[in-house]
């Protein structure tokens, strides 16, 4: 075997859990190959570099061997070596910041000075995207 599908081979070293999961991770250029956008029909060579991006954090594998059908988890060091940075790594564990205004239970629906008071609170915390580019220009 000299190459396989790039889905195929996310699919099969159990990077995705279904080969169109891999499919449409690929085609909203969440994959890269070797530093390069690539299409889920691009041929894998072994010594490929292919970096998943989940989330935050951009995994990165190096194509060890060349596999067609689904791995057990034991093989799939056989396959694919796992060359993620810490620091990439680190990213899953950073806390998210969480907002939460406790209601006493029975009070209902916040009035209309309540609410005002709520957004006030918000202003400070919430960052639209948008605003953020404006602000660059």
């Amino acid at each position: 075997m000299s190459d396989i599908r790039l889905d195929k081979y996310l699919w099969a070293v159990r990077i995705f859990k279904t080969r169109s999961d891999a499919a449409d991770a690929i085609r909203q250029n969440r994959v890269l190959v070797n530093d390069a956008y690539a299409k889920p029909s691009r041929e894998v060579k072994v010594g490929d570099r292919i970096s998943v991006r989940r989330e935050r954090v951009t995994y990165s594998y190096k194509v060890l061997d060349l596999v067609s059908s689904r791995q057990p988890a034991k093989n799939v060091p056989l396959y694919c070596l796992n060359c993620t940075p810490q620091e990439e790594l680190d990213k899953l564990n950073v806390p998210h910041e969480t907002i939460f205004v406790f209601r006493d239970r029975g009070t209902g629906r916040p009035t209309k000075k309540e609410r005002r008071d709520i957004d006030a609170l918000m202003d400070g915390f919430y960052f639209d995207d948008d605003d953020d580019l404006d602000d660059i220009d």
